[in-house]
């Protein structure tokens, strides 16, 4: 520990990302990561971009990349944010749109950087438990808060809430925003978007997107935000005063391709939920309890085998996983959705463990 850190770095705890493990023969379940490549149109705009204009500054307002967002969705391009991956998108929320005088509410089991966020911004708040079955019951949200925000669906269960819902919190929460954090919508969950569409887009409603899941472009780091024209302006208003380029000329040409094959990305997450289906089927058949997932990953538990155990002996088989050590979700693993040929390899190994 440094003398020179701040109080405030001082008391962090930092988020932990998932394993990105160098072994040679690898399986690799543990960081939501799609198991199909990006659009050959996005990898092919990037080439493009490989020129001696890299010498130059992008575009700091990403205004192509804005116009193509806004077109997708029904949306003006007033109503994009744009940032370097979602995580960045959700620290400019967190200290844009976040920091009041009241707590912000969460739930207890959910992505595990929204409390790290407020500790890094000094924002109070509180977790509301999920349900006995790990669901988000969002009547337990409408009492007084600074903000709420969740994952939908939720991370790491993958359980999800119908926009039906999400839209009856809403008009019980006029008074803070509610920020919901859309990664993993692809897969089978109903999007907020369309409530941000025409003259009665609420003034309150942020949608977070990112292209690192379903658009298969993690390595790039795009994440963007949806909502009203006057949160947009406070978002970019944070931007500025920190970094006015956060998107680089490879990644928002790349982005621009990615969003306009609508045709790859059906097509792999359509993949994606096809698998997730028969190997929840299979864990099933070995004496799994699997959370219904609307995801590319599943929350998964077995009643006579400890997670912890189980996460290791995968291991041990070049088999990465995710487990965490948190109350209430100790004995279960996060696998991710991945090939139809990995799944079986994990199959194969669970059986062995098993016997």
């Amino acid at each position: 520990m440094s003398r020179f850190w701040s109080p405030v770095v001082r008391s962090l705890t930092p988020y932990i990302p998932g394993e990105q493990p160098q072994m040679q023969r690898l399986v690799k379940l543990n960081t939501n990561e799609s198991p199909y490549g990006p659009s050959p149109k996005a990898l092919a705009a990037i080439n493009q971009q490989t020129t001696d204009d890299l010498r130059l500054y992008p575009d700091p307002e990403g205004k192509a990349l804005k116009q193509t967002i806004a077109k997708l969705h029904g949306l003006n391009p007033n109503q994009v944010f744009l940032g370097n991956g979602s995580d960045e998108v959700l620290a400019h929320v967190f200290a844009g749109l976040l920091k009041q005088s009241k707590p912000i509410h969460f739930p207890d089991i959910t992505y595990s950087f929204y409390p790290v966020y407020c500790k890094l911004f000094d924002i109070e708040y509180k977790t509301i438990p999920l349900g006995n079955d790990f669901e988000i019951n969002l009547n337990d949200y409408v009492i007084p808060n600074g903000g709420i925000i969740f994952p939908n669906p939720n991370a790491p269960t993958g359980r999800s809430v119908a926009r039906s819902e999400i839209e009856k919190l809403l008009s019980q929460n006029k008074d803070s925003v509610l920020v919901i954090d859309e990664a993993y919508v692809d897969y089978g969950t109903e999007s907020c978007i369309p409530l941000l569409r025409g003259a009665n887009c609420p003034e309150n409603l942020l949608v977070v997107h990112t292209l690192s899941k379903s658009r298969a472009l993690a390595g790039l780091r795009i994440g963007f935000a949806l909502g009203h024209p006057d949160l947009i302006e406070g978002l970019e208003r944070v931007k500025n005063s920190f970094n006015s380029y956060p998107l680089g000329r490879l990644a928002q040409a790349g982005a621009i391709a990615a969003i306009e094959d609508q045709a790859h990305l059906e097509a792999t997450s359509a993949k994606v939920i096809q698998t997730r289906a028969q190997l929840i089927e299979q864990l099933n058949q070995l004496g799994f309890n699997t959370l219904p997932s609307t995801a590319n990953f599943i929350f998964t538990r077995h009643p006579n085998h400890s997670g912890a155990k189980l996460y290791q002996a995968l291991r041990d088989r070049g088999i990465i996983v995710r487990h965490f050590k948190s109350p209430r979700i100790e004995e279960f693993l996060r696998i991710t959705i991945g090939t139809d040929e990995q799944s079986g390899e994990l199959v194969a190994a669970l059986k062995e463990i098993l016997d």
